[in-house]
């Protein structure tokens, strides 16, 4: 399940079209009630073998033979797509899938969005997710108004919440983003009931941080649990990634990637690097993927990119876009290794982070390949840029002087 920054509370943490009016709320129905009455229907309707609309993004992963969300969490209950009828029958959830869609669990996997609270605003990012941006894009004029509060702002809500993790007794996965999650003071509030609830002990968890900050408060909760996942953002170890997740800059990234990733293997947690190609940034991905297999960490996006749209790495023209096909292309060939591990499910083994990395480029490469030419969002991109260079001082081309022509001829 995934409770949304405004509250929603969503069947999945990857269901896309993120909309308050096709979910329920926090505020109007308990977690609980939610689970186990309001998604009947949608189990039933996937036990039925229908591909419901807002599994689109998972679809289009796997059409580009990325790991999705959808596979992910097969494997959590033991089915795998490719010995389906097999691994379903041996599967420990056969009998509760057989309820037609009704149970009597609760959730045992938890996506909680903790509000917009950030103090970055990436370009590709969207006000619901940073009210840094938010607050920008009133002031620009791009939005009337500025997104709903979020449901961690009212300590009833946070208890309510609360309540629902500690009487859940199967909770394996809790998975915590923002906002930034370190800033967010619902973060600290949460992680404190599950250390006094005892749940530290059994309870997984897992969070993604911008690099920006350091609190060791927070660092003095994480360390109490037996199990944690660090997902660092980054676009670029180019001069690009000032631009794309401004207003960051490198030496503050490299400083908190090296003091976090330092924590991480001192407490052995899971490490991954959380990308989001977009237009701007695929021409430095490299720099991700280079660093990434050196160090031994796996990288990760929750999909491909679909909002902003003029934001897609399709934009780029056909032209363009083949000259980094063959960088990247050139990057698989050179880092391929011998070991035959088929389609790696489980991305976050640390015995294949090798073997995961080529994978997950290629799912790029087969995006990029197979993915209409969208190069006539071109003027659209331009414009918002130009908007937001307006009030940052910023500008485009000193960090791409490659796409001069393309940009200008789109109105730059």
């Amino acid at each position: 399940m995934r409770i949304g920054n405004a509250g929603n509370l969503e069947y999945c943490r990857w269901a896309n079209e993120q909309d308050p009016k096709l979910s329920e709320n926090i505020r109007d129905i308990t977690p609980v009630d939610f689970f186990q009455k309001s998604m009947v229907p949608i189990r039933a309707a996937l036990l039925d073998g229908e591909a419901l609309p807002r599994c689109g993004e998972c679809y289009q992963m796997e059409q580009h033979h990325k790991v999705s969300g959808r596979q992910k969490q097969l494997l959590k209950v033991g089915v795998r797509l490719e010995h389906f009828e097999k691994t379903l029958a041996s599967s420990p959830w056969v009998k509760e899938f057989a309820r037609g869609g009704t149970t009597d669990e609760l959730p045992q996997d938890w996506q909680i969005e903790l509000g917009n609270y950030c103090n970055s605003a990436c370009v590709f990012c969207l006000p619901e997710f940073s009210s840094r941006l938010a607050m920008e894009h009133q002031q620009l004029g791009l939005i009337a108004q500025l997104p709903p509060p979020s449901w961690t702002d009212d300590p009833k809500l946070v208890d309510r919440f609360i309540d629902t993790l500690t009487q859940s007794p199967h909770i394996q996965y809790l998975h915590f983003i923002g906002g930034e999650t370190v800033i967010t003071p619902a973060f600290k509030t949460i992680l404190t009931a599950l250390v006094d609830s005892g749940r530290n002990r059994t309870v997984a968890i897992g969070f993604t941080t911008n690099l920006t900050v350091w609190r060791d408060d927070i660092e003095e909760l994480l360390v109490q649990f037996a199990s944690v996942h660090l997902g660092m953002s980054l676009e670029s170890f180019d001069a690009i990634n000032d631009y794309v997740r401004w207003p960051v800059t490198l030496p503050t990234m490299n400083q908190q990637l090296s003091r976090w990733t330092a924590l991480a293997r001192q407490h052995n947690w899971y490490i991954t690097m959380r990308t989001t190609p977009t237009v701007l940034s695929l021409s430095s991905l490299l720099t991700v993927y280079d660093y990434a297999w050196d160090q031994g960490i796996s990288v990760e996006s929750c999909n491909f990119l679909n909002r902003p749209e003029f934001m897609r790495p399709a934009v780029l023209p056909l032209e363009y876009r083949q000259q980094e096909l063959d960088k990247l292309t050139a990057w698989i060939a050179q880092h391929s290794t011998d070991s035959d591990h088929g389609n790696i499910i489980n991305i976050r083994d640390p015995n294949v982070v090798q073997q995961q990395l080529v994978q997950d480029l290629q799912s790029y490469v087969n995006y990029l390949e197979a993915e209409s030419d969208q190069s006539w969002r071109l003027p659209d991109l331009v414009q918002y840029l130009k908007t937001l260079e307006s009030r940052r001082g910023n500008g485009i081309l000193h960090y791409l002087p490659q796409y001069e022509e393309l940009f200008r001829s789109a109105g730059y």
